[in-house]
Formats: C-alpha cells, sequence, structure tokens
C-alpha cells in the first residue's frame, strides 16, 4: 500500500500534542528546581543530588526504544494521555515523599511517565508536519522546551510561597492529559492504515550515520544535563538565593524554548548540518564565558547556551528519522531516548567531579564534552533534513 505524506502541518493536531510535550516536560523540568531543596532536606552529596537527575533521565530516556519499538510494531496512541498523566502525578508525589529513597521511586515513576510519551508523540509528529518537517519538529520541541523551563519556576514557587503543596504539579498534566483523551480519534486519524510508519522520501537506512548521531548527542546531553543540575547550585556557591538559581535556569531553559522557534525553519532552508554545527561551536563558548566571566555578561552567555543546545533538539529528530526512515518510532527513542539518557549518567560522573574536587571543575567538563560533541558532527553527512515536496511513500 501507498500513503501521500501531506504537505502542509496540521495545526490543531500539532497543538495537542506539543501541550502534552509541554505537560510531561513540565514534570521533569520540576526536578532541577527541586534539586536544592531535596538536598538540604535529606543533607545530600553532589553525586546524591545527581543521581536524582539520573534516576529521572535513565527511566524517562533509556528504556524509550522499547517504546519506540512497540509503537512501530502495534500503535500505542492511548501513550500520549497515559504518559501525561503518569509523569505529572508521579513528580508532584515526589514532593510529598519523606524519604530520599521515596524522592527516587516517584522521579522514576515519573520518568517512564516521559517514556511512554515521547516516541509514539514524536511520530505523530512527523505525521501531522508534511514536508515541512524540520519546522513542524521544532514546533513539537518547542512546548517540551516550554514545559521544561517552566517547571522549575512552578517549583521554586510552590516550595518558597505555599509549602509543599506537591499535588499542585500534577494539575497541568491532568488537563493536558484530558485533552489528548478527548482529541484520540482525530489524532488517529493521521495514522497510515495498519498502523506501519511511511517512509518519508526515498532513501535507506543509514545506521552508520545514526549512530554517529546518536554519540553528538550523548556528548551535547553529557554537558547540558550537568548545567541543568549545577547551575541552580553553582548559583548558590556564589551567594545567591535558591529561587533566584531556579529563576537562571528557567531563563535558560525558556529561551532555549523560543530559539527552536528559528532553528526549524532555518534547517529546512540551510538543512540540518550546517546548523547543528554553528549551535555546537557556540555551547562551549558560552559555557566558559558563563564560568570566567560571571555577572551580568556570564548570566546573559549562559541564557543564550539554551537555544545553542535545545534549539537543536527539534532537528536532532528530522535527522534521526531521515537517517532511519523505515523505523520512525525506533529512531524517535533512540534520538530523544536513549542518547539523551546517558545525559543523565554524565551528570552523575559531573556530581563525582564536583565532590572530588569542585563544582568549577564540573563546570568546565561540560565545556569540555560540548567540544567532544562539535567534533564527532563534523562527520555527520551534510545533505539532510531540508524540507521536501510530499512524496509517495511505500508501507
Amino acid at each position: 500500500m501507498w500513503v501521500e505524506v501531506r504537505g502542509e502541518i496540521d495545526k490543531r493536531a500539532m497543538v495537542l500534542i506539543a501541550a502534552g510535550h509541554l505537560a510531561v516536560d513540565f514534570a521533569g523540568g520540576a526536578l532541577p528546581g527541586l534539586i536544592p531543596y531535596f538536598k538540604d532536606r535529606f543533607d545530600l552529596s553532589y553525586t546524591l543530588a545527581a543521581v536524582l537527575m539520573l534516576a529521572s533521565t535513565a527511566s524517562s530516556s533509556v528504556v524509550q526504544p522499547l517504546f519506540g519499538l512497540w509503537s512501530d510494531r502495534r500503535g500505542a496512541l492511548w501513550l500520549l494521555p497515559g504518559g501525561v498523566l503518569l509523569a505529572a502525578t508521579a513528580m508532584s508525589l515526589a514532593v510529598l515523599s519523606p524519604t530520599y529513597g521515596l524522592v527516587c521511586l516517584f522521579v522514576v515513576f515519573s520518568g517512564l511517565g516521559s517514556a511512554a510519551y515521547h516516541p509514539e508523540a514524536s511520530k505523530m509528529a512527523a505525521y501531522v508536519s508534511g514536508r515541512r518537517r524540520a519546522t513542524g519538529m521544532s514546533a513539537f520541541s518547542i512546548g517540551g522546551n516550554i514545559g521544561f523551563a517552566l517547571g522549575p519556576i512552578a517549583a521554586a514557587s510552590l516550595l518558597a510561597g505555599l509549602g509543599a503543596r506537591g499535588l499542585l504539579l500534577a494539575i497541568p498534566g491532568a488537563i493536558v492529559g484530558g485533552a489528548l483523551a478527548i482529541g484520540y480519534r482525530y489524532l488517529g486519524s493521521f495514522v497510515p492504515r495498519g498502523g506501519r510508519a511511511p517512509r518519508f522520501g526515498d532513501g535507506a537506512d543509514d545506521p552508520r550515520a545514526l549512530r554517529t548521531l546518536l554519540g553528538v548527542i550523548t556528548f551535547r546531553s553529557f554537558a547540558w544535563f550537568g548545567l541543568i543540575t549545577f547551575v541552580p547550585l553553582w548559583e548558590v556557591s556564589l551567594g545567591h538565593s535558591k529561587a533566584y538559581g531556579s529563576h537562571v535556569l528557567s531563563a535558560v531553559l525558556l529561551v532555549g524554548g523560543i530559539g527552536t522557534i528559528f532553528a526549524g525553519p532555518l534547517a529546512d532552508r540551510f538543512g540540518a548540518w550546517p546548523v547543528l554545527i554553528v549551535s555546537g561551536v557556540a555551547t562551549p563558548t558560552l559555557i566558559a564565558t558563563y564560568i570566567l566571566v560571571g555577572g551580568t555578561v556570564g548570566a546573559i552567555a549562559i541564557v543564550l547556551a539554551g537555544p545553542s543546545v535545545v534549539g537543536t533538539f527539534g532537528i536532532t529528530q528530522v535527522m534521526g528519522q531521515e537517517y532511519l526512515p523505515s523505523r520512525l518510532g525506533l529512531a524517535s527513542g533512540l534520538v530523544i531516548g536513549l542518547s539523551v539518557g546517558l545525559g543523565g549518567v554524565g551528570s552523575v560522573l559531573l556530581g563525582a567531579t564536583a565532590d572530588a574536587f569542585d563544582l568549577r571543575s564540573a563546570m568546565w567538563l561540560c565545556a569540555a564534552m560540548a567540544v567532544v560533541g562539535v567534533l564527532l558532527a563534523l562527520r555527520l553527512p551534510r545533505e539532510v533534513g531540508r524540507a521536501r515536496e510530499p512524496e509517495l511513500a511505500a508501507v
């Protein structure tokens, strides 16, 4: 059978799945804002504080390829509302937990909700984006970026002003999960008959390029998760309040989400590779400025690091799907799952570095890992990610 790839982005469907992305990542984004509070509450070392981030990223990301395989073989639209509700409810319960062990457990459950949502939603974003897939995937990504940016603000405001009323963190997930349940049939209309993924374009699978891309994302994720774990703690070490550190992190994430708006159209016009390289070179430069200069200039630099990393998440998803066009769900699970999840492992290594040496050393290691990501990106195929006319594709 043949499935036609639609030419235009379906705005209604994109709003639904981007809203789900916002709600899922709002729950995950609350965790970095909560880490300074958990650290004080349970008297945690930097390593144990970073373990919370590892628990989140491992459960939300490393298992994503399994959900992606399930999505490719059977289809699982119910994972969209189900994943949102699980992620939001579990993170809210983590705030109420009386022990560090229970916090870790609920963080893992929240991450599993995120893992269930992302591959199915990313595949759906490909279906509804038509030929402007980088733009569409960026629209999908910006929902998650905004959610992740709002999470630390909500967490800091919740604990500072209202006490440990953690169940309030579940409200966005409950609202959006309900909307996804209502829109279930409409989203299902975009799924090819038989539930199998169409091939976007006529290219063959390129596992070698995909492996290189996963390496790029892994090292960028090492740097990124190190930053979102330690920026609030770095600001506290400089004498600022915990709330101030959470607000700086939220600014990084929010501006990063805004950068996504521009990155997708640029990739559709010029190709994904040059946009990825330029952003990759900017990242370690901005981190170094943050460490060395500090003050207002340093704060501006780390905020600009947001779009240099976050803005390219949608682009790398498109690249992964084009390197593995026969298995969109698996490609999505690998790109935004396994490789990003390994960033959580990096955050623990960075936490151990901070404990063994100091926090400044861990921050410099973030910059070094970003450099490795650029060097790997130089080896990627250059012609990928440009907008194409709608095509007929075999399924």
